[in-house]
C-alpha cells in the first residue's frame, strides 16, 4: 500500500501541477474536490496511509459567503498541512487570521525573503542579499492576501508588496505560502514540495512507473473481469500506452478500433497498423470514416462546434463497432467497455476536475460522460497520470522509445489545426507541409546539446490558415494559402514557451514547403507562449 498525500482542489487551473511535482518525487498523491465531507476525509485517512494534506489555489475569494472552505477536519487530524495561494488564505481565514482584498493583483515573478528558518524553507534559497537574507524567486498569482496571522502562526516569508507571503505553525506542522511552488517559474518550488512531503510528512518515495504496471494490470483485470473491451486507438502516445497496458492485462479481450477520420498525419494509418498488428500482435479494426467525418464538418468553422462534431462521430463509430463485434461472434457477449487514453491535462483543460470548479478552456472529445445510448462502460487507465508518467510507463511496457516520445497529437487530429472550415483539400496540403516540418526538426542537430530540434521541442506542428496571400514563383504571380509553424518547449504542458528555432532551420522548412507543396506560398512562425495563448490554435 502506497503512503499518500491528499490534495484538495479549490478549482485552480494548475492544481494538477501540485500532483505532478509530488509524483516526480516518487510520492503517490490524489486530487479530490475541496468540498468532500469531514467523514469522507476521516475514512480516507483511516488506514494510516495518508501522511499529509495540501490545499490548492483558486480564482475565488475566501471571505465571500459562497466560497468553499477547507473541511474543518483537515486541521484536526494531526497531519501536516500545506496551503498554497488560496489554500493559505483558507487556512488563515479558518484558523483566526484576516484575509483582505489587495489594492492590485500581483501576477508574475517576485523575490521572496524567507524568515525564521522554518522546517519548510530552511536551507532553500536562490540567492542571498548583501544583508545576508535568503531569497526565493517565485511566481505570484493573487489579488487577496493575508493581513493578520492566525494565533500560533509566525511569519515565514514576505515581499515588499505582500508582507505575509508565508506563515507557519510548526507545532501543528501547518505551513502556507502565497506563491505557487508547483509552477516551473518558482525555481526552488520542487525542492519546497519535496521538503514538505518527504521530510515534514515523512512519506515513502515508492511511486515508480515500472512498479506501477503490476498494480494497474491488477486493477484493470478486477474492473473488467471476463468482459470485452474496445479502445479508440489514435496512434498518439496516450492511446498507444493505454492499449499496451490493457493488452498486457487482458490480452485478446481487447479490440483496438483505429478510426481513420481523414484528419491524420501523412501515412499515419499505415504506421499505426504496422506497429500494433505487425509488432504488438494486437487485434485492431481499421475503420475508414473520412467521408463520414468530413461530411459532418462541412460548413462548420467554430472550434468548439468542430470538436463536438468529431467527438460525436467517434461515439457513433465506436457504437457501430461494438454492435459489429457482438454480431460477429454470437458466443461472445460483445464489448462492454470503451477504453480511452485520457490523461490528467485533458481533464484539467475541459474543466473536468472532479469538483467542476475550474474554468473551462476548451472541450476534449475523450473526456466526460459518453452518451447513454453508447451502452459501454468507460475504462480510462491513464486518467490520473501526467504526460511524463505516461511516457515512462510506455517505456516500462516495452514500447519503442521513438513512439513513446513522439510529440502529442490531438484527438480531433488536423481538425483543430485547420482554422475555420475543414476541407479535404486543406487537410491534404497541411499533411504534406507538416511532414516536412517534422522531418527537418529530426534532421537539424543542435551543436551545443547534440540533440535534434525534434528532441528539444515538446510539441511541434503546422497550422493551416484559410487565407490566401500574393506571391511570385519564377515570373508568375501566385495567390495561395498560408501555414503557420508552431513549436513549444514545456515540462508540463500547463505553461509553455515558444521554441527559439535556428533561422537556418526555419529557412529550410519554409523553402521546402513553398517549393514542394503546391498551393502554399507563405510560411509564418508562431511566437506566442502559453499563457496567454494555448499550445494548439483551436
Amino acid at each position: 500500500m502506497h503512503q499518500k498525500i491528499l490534495i484538495l482542489d479549490f478549482g485552480s487551473q494548475v492544481t494538477q501541477l501540485i500532483a505532478r511535482r509530488i509524483r516526480e518525487a516518487h510520492v503517490f498523491c490524489e486530487v479530490h474536490p475541496c468540498d468532500v465531507s469531514d467523514e469522507w476525509i476521516r475514512d480516507y485517512a483511516r488506514d494510516g496511509s495518508l501522511k499529509g494534506i495540501i490545499l490548492s489555489g483558486s480564482h475565488a475569494s475566501i471571505y465571500e459567503e459562497t466560497t468553499d472552505k477547507a473541511p474543518q477536519v483537515v486541521f484536526e487530524l494531526g497531519l501536516p498541512v500545506l496551503g498554497i495561494c488560496y489554500g493559505m488564505q483558507a487556512m488563515a481565514h479558518q484558523l483566526g487570521g484576516v484575509v483582505t482584498s489587495g489594492h492590485q493583483r500581483e501576477f508574475g515573478h517576485a523575490d521572496v525573503r524567507a524568515h525564521g528558518h522554518t522546517a519548510l524553507l530552511s536551507g532553500i534559497q536562490d540567492y542571498r542579499t548583501p544583508m545576508g537574507h535568503g531569497m526565493l524567486q517565485v511566481w505570484m498569482s493573487h489579488g487577496d492576501k493575508v493581513t493578520e496571522l492566525p494565533p500560533g502562526f509566525k511569519l515565514m516569508a514576505s515581499t515588499d508588496s505582500c508582507p505575509i507571503a508565508g506563515m507557519a505553525d510548526e507545532e501543528r506542522r501547518f505551513y502556507a505560502v502565497q506563491f505557487h511552488p508547483e509552477v516551473t517559474h518558482t525555481k526552488r518550488g520542487a525542492a519546497i514540495l519535496e521538503r514538505f512531503v518527504l521530510d515534514i510528512c515523512g512519506t515513502r518515495a515508492d511511486w515508480i512507473m515500472g512498479d506501477y504496471i503490476s498494480e494497474a494490470v491488477e486493477k484493470i483485470r478486477a474492473q473488467v473481469g471476463d468482459e470485452e473491451v474496445i479502445l479508440g486507438l489514435s496512434g498518439g502516445v496516450d492511446s498507444s500506452v493505454a492499449a499496451a497496458l490493457i493488452h498486457r492485462a487482458i490480452g485478446d479481450q481487447l479490440t483496438c478500433v483505429f478510426v481513420d477520420h481523414g484528419l491524420l498525419r501523412l501515412n499515419e494509418g499505415d504506421m499505426v497498423m504496422d506497429m500494433f498488428v505487425g509488432k504488438l500482435h494486437a487485434k485492431v479494426v481499421r475503420v475508414d470514416a473520412a467521408d463520414q467525418f468530413l461530411g459532418h464538418l462541412a460548413g462548420v468553422s467554430e472550434p468548439e462546434a468542430k470538436r463536438k462534431i468529431i467527438g460525436r462521430e467517434f461515439v457513433e463509430v465506436f457504437k457501430a463497432q461494438a454492435l459489429a463485434l457482438k454480431a460477429s461472434d454470437a458466443s461472445k457477449k460483445g464489448a462492454k467497455w470503451l477504453a480511452q487514453g485520457t490523461i490528467y491535462p485533458d481533464v484539467i483543460e475541459s474543466g473536468g476536475a472532479k469538483n467542476k470548479k475550474a474554468v473551462v478552456i476548451k472541450s476534449h472529445h475523450n473526456v466526460g460522460g459518453l452518451p447513454e445510448q453508447l451502452g459501454l462502460k468507460l475504462l480510462e487507465p491513464l486518467r490520473e497520470l501526467f504526460k511524463d508518467e505516461v511516457r515512462e510507463l510506455g517505456v516500462a511496457l516495452g514500447l519503442p522509445y521513438n513512439m513513446v516520445y513522439r510529440h502529442p497529437f490531438p484527438g480531433p487530429g488536423l481538425g483543430v489545426r485547420i482554422l475555420g472550415e475543414v476541407k479535404k483539400e486543406y487537410a491534404d496540403l497541411l499533411r504534406r507541409a507538416d511532414a516536412i516540418f517534422i522531418e527537418e526538426l529530426h534532421n537539424f542537430v543542435d551543436e551545443a546539446t547534440g540533440k535534434t530540434w525534434y528532441q528539444l521541442t515538446s510539441q511541434a506542428f503546422t497550422v493551416f490558415l484559410p487565407v490566401k496571400s500574393v506571391g511570385v514563383m519564377g515570373d508568375g504571380r501566385t495567390y495561395d494559402y498560408v501555414v503557420a509553424l508552431r513549436a513549444v518547449q514545456t515540462s508540463d504542458f500547463m505553461t509553455a514557451d515558444w521554441a527559439e528555432l535556428p533561422y537556418a532551420l526555419l529557412k529550410k522548412v519554409s523553402s521546402r514547403i513553398i517549393n514542394e507543396v503546391r498551393g502554399i506560398n507563405r510560411v509564418t512562425y508562431d511566437v506566442s507562449s502559453k499563457p496567454p495563448a494555448t499550445i494548439e490554435w483551436e
